[in-house]
């Protein structure tokens, strides 16, 4: 078994600033952490090592930044990085910033869990979602949104109790009491896909909706038939 190395420097300000160099076993994928807070207890060792800072607790990796009132840094070469308490982050590579109460983020899987009130902001396509939890997989870029979702984008107001959000392809489905608004229009169903760059919507289970075709008329969307949930409607923009 090869060697694990951490090397820490160490300097004083208003506070205490820490950088890390994690030297993995190859040395190609050496990583910088730096770290900030106003203390900081922890220990660590060439199997695992922890880190607990508190007070203004910052850290910025290669991929990263996190600001909160603490966060802590544990596993072997800190694979694992929580934040608790007023977490602020940006993801340099998705482009993707976001606020929420907790975070827990996987350094090896590139998944962060974040928990409790949490805003997601999509900079490139300048989407904004909400949810209790929202699970990001920054390899898949894909952001799984549960409970109390809500995103806008454009002329779109999403609702729905789960999302699915593909950032690279551009396409959300919604599903649990599912709600497209655009402008004057309304689309409900159980399950709904909307293509964000065509603006395409399809529409399955239970599906209702008012449509504005012109100033004067008002059209519904709804399946012929009725007691089919599974019925499947289909809405392009011209």
């Amino acid at each position: 078994m090869k060697e694990v190395k951490n090397k820490f420097k160490i300097t004083f300000s208003a506070g205490i600033l820490f950088i890390i160099s994690v030297l993995f076993s190859n040395p190609l994928f050496a990583e910088k952490i730096i770290f900030s807070a106003d203390s900081m207890t922890g220990q660590t060792s060439d199997e695992a090592s922890f880190t607990s800072l508190d007070g203004h607790a910052f850290i910025k990796t290669e991929s990263m930044e996190i600001a909160a009132d603490k966060i802590e840094l544990s596993g072997k070469e800190y694979r694992t990085i929580k934040a608790f308490g007023n977490v602020d982050g940006k993801n340099f590579e998705s482009k993707m910033e976001f606020t929420c109460e907790k975070m827990e983020y996987d350094r090896e899987t590139k998944i962060a869990t974040l928990s409790g009130s949490v805003n997601l902001t999509d900079q490139e396509n300048d989407v904004k979602a909400s949810a209790q939890i929202i699970e990001y997989n920054q390899d898949s870029d894909i952001a799984i949104l549960q409970v109390q979702v809500n995103l806008t984008q454009k002329d779109n107001i999403c609702k729905a109790a789960y999302a699915v959000y593909q950032k690279a392809k551009q396409l959300l489905e919604l599903s649990g009491n599912a709600e497209v608004k655009q402008k004057e229009d309304t689309f409900r169903a159980q399950m709904i896909e909307l293509n964000l760059d065509t603006q395409d919507i399809t529409l399955s289970g239970n599906v209702k909706g008012n449509v504005t075709a012109t100033k004067t008329e008002e059209k519904k969307t709804e399946p012929e038939n009725k007691g089919d949930e599974t019925q499947s409607v289909e809405v392009k923009k011209e």
